[in-house]
């Protein structure tokens, strides 16, 4: 069931988004789907001199009726071995919880999972796996998520992206000048 959202969290969504397809931050696009602001789609590029150096990662938001005094949900669709980040693709980042300030935006979260991948945080893992390797043996760690990488988020024999919800999300890219 799709949220409604006020008339001003629909301008701001639509002003920070316009912002976004017009001047975006390095290796990030967004888009939106085309029935809502609620669900908005991103694809971060993997930051260079990081295991995950030359992946696409598809991100969703989820934003409620409560933005922005609320965080929007995020998570990894594109499967990432990751200490902050669960098997069901959860992310864990302050900004999302406790730290979330309402004059953040869809931007600031972004960059801030960007970052994420440069500098992971293990002590607050939802990934144990990937935790502990990260602190105890990081070649190791580093070898698995280059792996997860490769498999999942590198594009393949031509294709954009081996997640199909990155397609889709792409094809369905929003015109904001309609609103």
């Amino acid at each position: 069931m799709a949220q409604r959202l006020d008339a001003s969290t629909v301008r701001r969504l639509v002003a920070e988004l316009g912002r976004l397809q017009s001047t975006p931050p390095e290796g990030i696009a967004v888009s939106t789907q085309e029935d809502s602001l609620t669900e908005i789609n991103a694809l971060l590029d993997g930051p260079q001199g990081t295991p995950y150096e030359g992946g696409k990662f598809h991100i969703r938001l989820t934003i409620d009726e409560g933005y922005p005094a609320t965080p929007p949900k995020g998570v990894f669709v594109t499967k990432i071995f990751h200490p902050n980040v669960s098997e069901l693709g959860e992310i864990c980042v302050n900004t999302l919880k406790k730290d979330w300030q309402k004059h953040y935006g869809i931007e600031h979260v972004l960059v801030t999972v960007k970052c994420l991948l440069i500098y992971p945080n293990p002590e607050s893992a939802l990934n144990e796996e990937a935790g502990k390797l990260l602190l105890e043996r990081y070649d190791d760690y580093a070898t698995r998520a280059r792996i997860m990488t490769g498999v999942h988020a590198k594009p393949k024999d031509g294709a954009e992206n081996r997640d199909p919800a990155v397609g889709a999300a792409k094809s369905k890219k929003k015109n904001l000048k309609r609103f």
